[in-house]
């Protein structure tokens, strides 16, 4: 299977030349084999890109841009869903080629494969809590024996009454003086 990257090598879009640059050095980054397919310098390809490009992925108005993503004669996409395709870690699915061994796709999909979701393994508050033995009520710490101690504003109330805020020491000695005169 051989990777097409359809481009235009005499694009006078600066915007085309950097999507054009950006796919190919990432392919070339990844040592993913691919084949450069110039349509402005090659009708048939120019012609064979715009009929296999398919009707949903066309704009509404005009051709299909370079660049175009084929692998082989299928349709992979443009440079907006390859860069989503590698924000998302996902350019081999993209491109349906087999990740490499080890690759961030390769773990993810392996972790798939045995049932179980990416973010199993990674650890969040309800899991630590329930690993230290406390329960998370609303996301926030619960006692269920009452044994812990308060502490902030759980400290401030004493059954269904409020108690004061404390006065701090500067605090006092500003109304000491404030009583003296």
């Amino acid at each position: 299977m051989v990777i097409k990257v359809f481009i235009a090598t005499q694009s006078g879009s600066t915007a085309i030349k950097k999507k054009q640059q950006d796919v190919m050095g990432f392919l070339e980054a990844n040592k993913i084999d691919f084949k450069e397919m110039d349509i402005a310098a090659n009708e048939d390809n120019r012609m064979w890109m715009r009929e296999n490009v398919p009707g949903e992925k066309r704009p509404q108005k005009g051709n299909p841009l370079p660049p175009q993503i084929f692998n082989d004669a299928q349709y992979c996409g443009d440079f907006e869903a390859f860069f989503n395709a590698k924000e998302d870690n996902g350019v081999y699915g993209f491109l349906h080629l087999t990740p490499p061994p080890g690759s961030k796709e390769a773990n993810q999909a392996e972790i798939l494969q045995n049932g179980e979701t990416p973010g199993d393994h990674t650890p969040n508050a309800e899991n630590i809590a329930e690993n230290e033995g406390q329960t998370l009520v609303n996301g926030k710490d619960s006692d269920p024996t009452g044994e812990a101690e308060e502490t902030g504003e759980e400290a401030l109330k004493t059954g269904d009454q409020e108690v004061a805020d404390p006065v701090t020491e500067d605090e006092e000695e500003a109304q000491e003086s404030d009583d003296e005169s």
